[in-house]
């Protein structure tokens, strides 16, 4: 600023700065004595312990790692289903999927086939916040308890979806009205539209799916042992040569039948 000659920027500041009285002084450093007087007017308890914890260490990390925002709608038709799911990355990328659903089924289903192909995909991509977005006040409500589930179609995907939103370290699940959620909305009942139309060529990215219940391995255990399979073949069976074919790649020496098992 002391300068005969300055540029046009600095100029300008100078020129602004003459109403203040601004004079240069150089830094003075910091005598040790001053530290140690600190010191000794704030002891430290023989006891006391560096504590490694954070309050509210959860809230803080939340704040500094946005969390992921999924939309989420199931639509059905008279001879289709579908489901929608949008995500949206706290760098504010939209990512939108469409999946036809390969069996009938009532809406409500429908919706909880979409959450879950929804989660699904979010523990896939390792999402670890998540705020999950649905239309369906029935769907949302059950899993914040506020209603129960009564239909016994939807109790095995009521309990998977559970399992499946304790694998994230926070999440939240809130209703919106389907004008905020026009987009899942939208994918949906495309997707519903498309399981009709399926023969055509489409240009648009497109999966088949359906999501089969989460069973506990109790139930597993009780189906199992309620079945048993009784299957033998006599040595001298038609059958035979050919599942030596096919489990050990044996083949019978008469050429006639070799040739008829390898056809």
């Amino acid at each position: 600023m002391t300068r005969p000659i300055l540029s046009e920027r600095l100029a300008k500041w100078a020129l602004f700065l003459l109403e203040f009285d601004i004079t240069y002084v150089s830094q003075k450093a910091m005598k040790g004595q001053t530290l140690v007087d600190f010191l000794v007017d704030h002891p430290i308890l023989a006891d006391w312990e560096l504590s490694e914890d954070l309050l509210d260490e959860e809230i803080f990390y939340i704040d500094i790692l946005p969390a992921w925002v999924m939309f989420f709608d199931g639509a059905t038709h008279k001879d289709g289903a579908g489901a929608g799911v949008v995500f949206v990355s706290p760098q504010r990328e939209i990512l939108t999927f469409l999946f036809v659903l390969t069996e009938l089924c009532s809406n409500n289903m429908a919706e909880y086939q979409a959450l879950i192909i929804g989660l699904e995909m979010a523990i896939d991509l390792e999402i670890h916040y998540l705020t999950v977005y649905g239309d369906s006040k029935l769907v949302i409500n059950q899993l914040k308890i506020e209603h129960e589930v009564h239909k016994d179609d939807l109790v095995l995907y009521y309990h998977y979806a559970i399992q499946l939103l304790k694998e994230f370290e926070h999440v939240t699940i809130e209703h919106v009205p389907r004008s905020k959620n026009k987009q899942a909305d939208a994918l949906a009942n495309l997707a519903a539209v498309l399981a009709l139309t399926s023969d055509e060529a489409i240009a648009i990215p497109i999966c088949a799916k359906w999501v089969l219940p989460f069973k506990s391995p109790q139930e597993e255990i009780e189906q199992e042992s309620n079945v048993a399979f009784v299957f033998s073949i006599d040595v001298e069976d038609w059958r035979q040569p050919f599942i030596n074919y096919l489990q050990h790649g044996k083949l019978p020496e008469d050429p006639k039948h070799r040739d008829e098992i390898r056809r």
